[in-house]
């Protein structure tokens, strides 16, 4: 009996860890192999509620990825991710990406061009420097979606 109690005990303590696994939000993430950004990027989700699943695509296949999926050439960045029906291209931080899976705007994506020092995945955030991101719009337009100053 005290064995069996050990093990209900045990599986009830795992039972938040395994919820919060289950409820993670997919990502699908397209990157060059060997990317230390991108990975630091990953990482950066996966602390803030997503599963982010990595594929690796050569340089060409990848612009074209990119370019079939909507992100304008002067948007794009080091890796482009798929999540509920948006493009995310760029180190874009997720509290941006959980705003733009609620607010559910006719939209492209987010975009981070360039990698901006002190985006999530690229250096500490208190050094960043000020960066946007932007909301792409489905003509290919962008507006800001959100900025964040220099840390």
């Amino acid at each position: 009996m005290k064995r069996l109690t050990q093990a209900l005990t045990f599986a009830i303590a795992l039972f938040p860890a395994a919820q919060a696994l289950a409820e993670a939000t997919a990502i699908d993430v397209r990157k060059t192999n060997g990317c230390g950004c991108c990975l630091s990027w990953m990482n950066h989700l996966q602390e803030n509620g997503f599963a982010p699943t990595g594929q690796d695509m050569f340089g060409g296949l990848l612009v074209r990825f990119k370019l079939d999926k909507g992100v304008p050439q002067r948007m794009v960045s080091c890796h482009t991710a798929l999540v509920d029906g948006y493009v995310i291209e760029g180190h874009v931080p997720a509290a941006d990406i959980r705003r733009l899976l609620d607010e559910r705007p006719d939209a492209v994506g987010l975009a981070v061009p360039g990698m901006p020092y002190g985006s999530p995945g690229m250096g500490p955030e208190e050094d960043r420097e000020a960066y946007d991101v932007f909301l792409i719009l489905n003509d290919g337009s962008t507006e800001v979606y959100s900025s964040y100053p220099e840390g």
